[in-house]
């Protein structure tokens, strides 16, 4: 039994007791009509697929509807808001992610503070970034990359998702850490970076895995390391950057979060549905084919987890001086 599946079945005690209980008894503490899911991202992104893949969980457990409220915006905090703002009831949850723990520094007068108004839930999945160069480009490792960069401080260009992303600020990380200066070039979404990076018109990126692995196995682009602290998966060869920085780590997560003063009994509730989920193979399955694992993960861990989440990408925010205007 792997490590995943014992953890699931850990967290899931009890579990075997409630699954032979009408499911509208499971669902007593709920309010009538569908759950809503509030996601910061657009349709068709890692975000909207993550929560496609747990809503059947959800509707099972609950005996309700699962309805995907996209509300993108303001870096996900118009999301955040409106859930900040449910009833704490169990009926409105928010697709938690890397950037509600980066927003917390990069924003200066947020209308809440993620850590005190949203109690998280459950993980669904994370998985890492990949550092990403032109194959023509000089360096073939990431050994090679610093003493490059070293040697040509402000002479890499270093192109991202956008001003604030998890892929800029995870650059930030690396300059912070291997000691080199880059100029960080933000692009509007994904996609028109790795097309420059293609190009050679940029030398460097961070990125998602379903993103750019295309363009890696096509050998249009070379994967130098992944952000994880161990190798991933779907990119077998690809070393960790922590075997050259010991310590670096970013990766992209996502979870399930509500209103704070939502009971502990209802949270526990969505706890256990999420991760009866989690448990099933083609679940699993499908979260490495995107790039991650799953993120098995009682709501008291989750909550430790984003403040940690938090407190790092601060350092990392003031280091960089991001801001948002």
């Amino acid at each position: 039994m792997n490590l995943v599946r014992r953890k699931v079945l850990s967290l899931l005690t009890g579990a075997s007791a409630l699954s032979i209980l009408p499911s509208a008894a499971r669902a007593d503490s709920f309010p009538p009509g569908p759950i809503h899911i509030v996601v910061a991202f657009p349709p068709g992104g890692i975000g909207d697929l993550s929560v496609q893949l747990i809503a059947p969980s959800l509707q099972q457990w609950l005996d309700q509807s699962v309805v995907v409220d996209h509300r993108p915006g303001a870096g996900g905090n118009l999301a955040a808001e409106a859930v900040v703002k449910a009833r704490p009831d169990g009926g409105t949850l928010i697709l938690a992610a890397s950037n509600n723990a980066i927003n917390a520094t990069l924003y200066k007068n947020l209308p809440f503070d993620f850590i005190r108004d949203i109690a998280m839930v459950a993980g669904i999945m994370q998985g890492p970034l990949v550092m990403l160069t032109n194959p023509s480009f000089t360096a073939k490792s990431v050994a090679e990359f610093i003493d490059y960069a070293k040697a040509n401080p402000g002479k890499i260009n270093m192109a991202s998702a956008g001003n604030g992303t998890t892929p800029h600020l995870a650059g930030e990380l690396f300059q912070m850490m291997a000691g080199v200066s880059m100029v960080h070039v933000p692009y509007r979404g994904n996609m028109a970076a790795l097309v420059d990076l293609v190009a050679g018109r940029m030398q460097l990126m961070f990125t998602n895995v379903v993103d750019s692995i295309g363009f890696i196995r096509d050998g249009r682009l070379r994967a130098l390391a992944v952000t994880s602290l161990r190798a991933s998966p779907v990119l077998p060869g690809i070393p960790p950057l922590a075997a050259v920085i010991p310590g670096y780590e970013v990766s992209l997560w996502l979870g399930l979060g509500v209103p704070r003063a939502t009971p502990a009994a209802t949270v526990a509730v969505l706890n256990k549905a999420v991760n009866a989920g989690l448990a099933e193979p083609a679940i699993a399955n499908r979260i490495a084919e995107l790039g991650g694992e799953p993120m098995v993960m009682s709501p008291s861990e989750l909550d430790a987890f984003v403040a940690a989440e938090t407190d790092k990408w601060a350092k990392v925010v003031k280091f960089s001086g991001a801001k948002i205007d």
